[in-house]
Formats: C-alpha cells, structure tokens, sequence
C-alpha cells in the first residue's frame, strides 16, 4: 500500500509503460487522440485543453498500483485485472481495497472512455465523444460539444450545458441535465428519476425518456417547438402546456399534441412514475436586467446568483 503525503514525482514520459504506485505527474509529448481510464474509488478528473499532448497527476493510490501506457495516440490510466469490456457486468468489487486520484489535462477533440466503480467521475471540456461507465460512484458532465454515453447502475448522472448528442442508462441511479442543447438525449432509467432542462439556444431535440417507477421532469424551453407524447401505465401527469391534449382519466394517461411548428420530439414513458412537463420561462424573465442597468435608482443591495432562480449562475458543481 502506498503511504499519503509522499512528495510527488514528475518526469516527463519517454518509455511505454509505467507502473504507479505513490504520488507522481506525468507528461505525455506525444500527440492524444483517445484516453481510457480504469479505476476502484477514488476520483477521476478530466479536462479539456487546446493542448496536443497530455499530462496526468496521481495524487493518492493506495492498494495495488495503477498502470499507465502510450501507444498510438491512446494513454491508458487503469488497473491490470480491470477491464473495460462486460465493465458493469462485475458486481464481486466489494473485496477490492483500493483507491486512487487521478487527474488528467488531455487535448479537448480526444476521445474520453472512463469506467469507475465507486469513484466519483467528473469530464468537462471534452469535443469528441465521451462514454462513462460506472457502478456506484456519482458522474458530473460540464460543457461537452461531443456524443456522450453514460451508463450507472446506483450512482447519479449530472450534466450541464451538452451540445452533443446524449445517451444514458441507469437502473437506480438519477439523471440531472440542466440546459442540453444537444440534437438528442435518450435516456432510459428502472428506478431513477429523470429530470431534463432544454435550452432555448439549441436546435429543437429529439427527446425520448423511458422509466418503469421512477420520476420524469423535463422543462421545454420558450417558445417550445415539439411533437410530444407522453404516456405512464399509472403515474400522474402535470403539464403546463394548453395547447397539449392530456387523455385518460383513471389509469393509463397520455399527453400529446404539437407545440410551435413541431420541428422537435419528445417522448416519455413510465409504468408507475409520474411525469411533469414545465415550462421554461423567456429569457428575458429568466435574467432580468440582462440588457443592461435600469434608469432609476437602486433601492437596497444587489442579489447574489442564489437569490435567482435555479438556472442562473451558480457555485455548485452542476445546479
């Protein structure tokens, strides 16, 4: 077991393969087009640069060491006995004492594949595609341009300001996505809830959520533009749309109808869960004073952002 508090090591990489044990940094000169990380708790930290090389930093391990390669454009970061096929198929993990924080700075169009059991995962910055995989530990996705593919089966899935396509599956774990601007989310869910915040600023989606009891919010942007249908075996049904036709009185319910010229879709499906469609406020409403200060006075100290509402900025990691 590696001891904390060893004085970290940097070096430049020159041979293939290391074998990471204690604290260490390394630099990858060589250009990056693909990272694969493989890890047991802990956390995973990948950012995009404008770099063409990579750089890693492993500020704790503990168990066995962790190995790290370069070979034709991929760095892989992971252990050996941990592979990324049938990745969330183990379920034998508890028995594994092992624990590591990697940090990554990679080049932003490179393609990021992160598969972590118990090991909190968050991307940001990413341009080309991302896939996530993970067991119990939380994923948090900040600004990917790029296709994303997500997989949990207990941990939450938390996302915020995607232009890529989104596609996510969990079993019991929640999914947040907050301003997607994406051409598509697709997500599908046991037990987790599900909420969805489309932006205005995006091209009209093609959504489609699918659940068995969990929970489905999703928040249209104004003026929404959408064919929509909606249907749970037995949940209840909000909506916030008059120009939607909500059917069926005891059991079954569906809500369909077209808003604006219907260039998008959405579809959501439940067996238990309820499901909430809302309205998302104009912009103008949204940010009051964006247009620059008012003539009159000011009466009394200005607001903070936590004093808005819930898209405005905001200090958290996603909400």
């Amino acid at each position: 077991m590696a001891r904390r508090g060893r004085p970290v090591v940097e070096e430049v990489s020159s041979m293939p393969e290391w074998s990471v044990a204690e604290p260490q940094k390394l630099t990858f000169d060589a250009p990056v087009t693909t990272l694969r990380v493989r890890v047991v708790n802990g956390t995973v930290n990948v950012v995009g640069t404008g770099e063409d090389s990579a750089r890693l930093e492993v500020s704790d391990v503990e168990g066995p060491p962790l190995t790290v390669s370069q070979q034709d454009g991929v760095v892989t970061v992971a252990y050996d006995d941990l592979q990324w096929k049938g990745f969330l198929k183990r379920f034998d993990f508890k028995g594994w004492r092992r624990s590591a924080a990697v940090t990554l700075a990679v080049p932003a169009g490179a393609r990021v594949e992160v598969g972590a059991v118990g090991a909190a995962t968050m991307v940001s910055g990413i341009e080309g595609r991302t896939e996530v995989r993970g067991v119990t530990g939380g994923t948090t996705l900040v600004g990917l341009s790029g296709p994303v593919h997500a997989e949990t089966v207990s941990g939450s899935i938390e996302a915020q300001g995607l232009t890529g396509e989104l596609r996510c599956v969990s079993v019991s774990g929640d999914l947040t996505v907050v301003e997607a601007a994406g051409s598509s989310v697709r997500a599908d869910s046991v037990s987790g809830s599900m909420i969805v915040d489309l932006t205005p600023a995006g091209e009209a989606p093609q959504v489609a959520l699918t659940n068995v009891t969990g929970e489905i919010a999703v928040r249209l942007p104004h003026p929404a533009d959408a064919e929509v249908e909606v249907d749970t075996t037995s949940g209840a049904v909000s909506n916030a749309f008059e120009d939607l036709r909500v059917s069926g009185q005891w059991g079954a319910k569906r809500v369909t109808g077209r808003l604006g010229a219907g260039s998008g879709r959405l579809k959501a499906t439940t067996v238990s869960g309820s499901v909430a469609l809302l309205r998302r406020p104009p912009v103008e409403e949204e940010f009051p004073g964006a247009d620059g200060p008012t003539d009159g006075p000011s009466h009394g100290p200005a607001t903070g952002p936590t004093d808005g509402p819930l898209d405005g900025p905001t200090d958290k990691k996603v909400l």
